[in-house]
This record gives C-alpha cells, sequence and structure tokens, in this order.
C-alpha cells in the first residue's frame, strides 16, 4: 500500500497520541501528532507575547503565521517523533499546563488550522500515516480507511493527566487538570470551525477502562479485520 490513512479523534486526554504512536510502531507507518502542531503554535503566540491571560491577538498572529515552521524530527534512540519549532525541539514545553489552556484558543482561529491543516496533508501525501487529533476523520482525511473515535470519563482522563505529569516530576494538580479538560472539551465540541465530532463511519473506543495493552490489541484488530 502507498496510502493508507488511519484518523484517531477524540476528547482530550484520551491518550490518543499514545495509542498512535504504538498502532504506527507496530505497523510501520508514519505518526503524526497533530495536537502537537497545534500547542506548537500556541507556544509560539505565548513566546510573542500575542496570549495573554486568554486573550489572543489573532490579527498579529495570522501576520507571522509565515515565521512559524513546524516539523517532526526523530529523537536519538529513533523511537518516536519529537515537534520541532522553528528548529527548536519543544516536545517538554508545549506539554505543560499554560500551553494546554491556550491550545484551543489558538485551534480556533482559520488561518491556523488552515495552515496545519496543509502540513499535515502534506505530510500524508502518498504515505501510511497514523493521524490522531479532533477533525482528522471529519475534515483533514475525510476519505480516510480508517477512523477511530475515542471517549472516556473526564474524570478518568483527568487522573490519568495527573499521573503523567506527577511521573514526570512536574507539580500538578488534579483539580485544575479536571477543569482544564473540561473546558477543552467545551471548546473543541462548540468551536465554529471544525468543531470536535464522531465522523459517521468512525469506530468508537471508550478506553476508560481498558488498559493499553487493552487497547493497542483492540486497534490492531480493527486494522486486520479492514485490510482482509
Amino acid at each position: 500500500m502507498k496510502h493508507f490513512v488511519i484518523a484517531i479523534d477524540g476528547y482530550s486526554s484520551c491518550g490518543k497520541s499514545t495509542m498512535a504512536k504504538e498502532l504506527a510502531k507496530q505497523l510501520g507507518f508514519i505518526y503524526i501528532d497533530s495536537g502537537a502542531m497545534y500547542r506548537a503554535v500556541a507556544l509560539f503566540a505565548l513566546r510573542q507575547g500575542w496570549l495573554r491571560d486568554g486573550i489572543l491577538d489573532k490579527g498579529t498572529l495570522c501576520e507571522h503565521l509565515n515565521e512559524l515552521q513546524i516539523s517532526f524530527c526523530q529523537s536519538d534512540n529513533e523511537s518516536k517523533s519529537l515537534i520541532c519549532l522553528n528548529g527548536e525541539i519543544v516536545e517538554k514545553e508545549i506539554r505543560g499546563l499554560e500551553v494546554s489552556n491556550a491550545v484551543s484558543i489558538v485551534a480556533q482561529v482559520p488561518e491556523v488550522r488552515e495552515k496545519m491543516i496543509d502540513l499535515q496533508r502534506h505530510i500524508a501525501a502518498n504515505a501510511q500515516v497514523v493521524m490522531d487529533g479532533r477533525d482528522i476523520g471529519t475534515v483533514v482525511f475525510p476519505d480516510a480507511e480508517l477512523k477511530i473515535f475515542v471517549t472516556a470519563d473526564a474524570a478518568v482522563r483527568a487522573q490519568r493527566r495527573y499521573d503523567e505529569l506527577l511521573a514526570k516530576g512536574e507539580n500538578a494538580s488534579l483539580e485544575d487538570i479536571r477543569k482544564n479538560i473540561e473546558m477543552r472539551d467545551h471548546m473543541d465540541l462548540n468551536r465554529p470551525i471544525s468543531p470536535l465530532r464522531q465522523a459517521e463511519d468512525a469506530l468508537v473506543l471508550d478506553n476508560g477502562s481498558m488498559s493499553i495493552e487493552e487497547q493497542n490489541a483492540w486497534l490492531l484488530d480493527k486494522y486486520h479485520q479492514l485490510i482482509k
């Protein structure tokens, strides 16, 4: 197969990136973290001072979008791709709570979405890819060969995110994380452009009570059923 797209959409902090990375590794596909791309834009806006106290200077950001270069590079052990912003690896910087609180604001800007979608389609052209995000199966790749929609209870997602941050040695508040997740859910579902929706032909995966091994097995099974 020269071209095959697996689109994984769903709510924030459902572990979409983790499962997409593992699925791509198992299948030998390219993994594209679309959420990381929007996080990189949010980091860019925060660093430039165009996003403060939840208020974005959209005009200025759009004027400087051509200065924004987003790419993926391999880590030293080549086990995963890392997001780069204008040549700088920013994988750690984009995962903090400040960027998490800002990413949904930036993702609502039409010009930003247009730039990111063009880049995502360019990367996936004539390739076998696994991509996760909010609108991959509905907007970016509506003709994707396999579409997955991931969901889990907000409390479960908050606890997972909290445990993840603690494991990294970062200070975290479970209540703040839960509020952030609920805020992002609301914004993602109600944004006027490309809101979070389940594609009609998407398979639903509720991984709230599943282990990583169980969800990985589920995904591989759905892929092999399809190609048969």
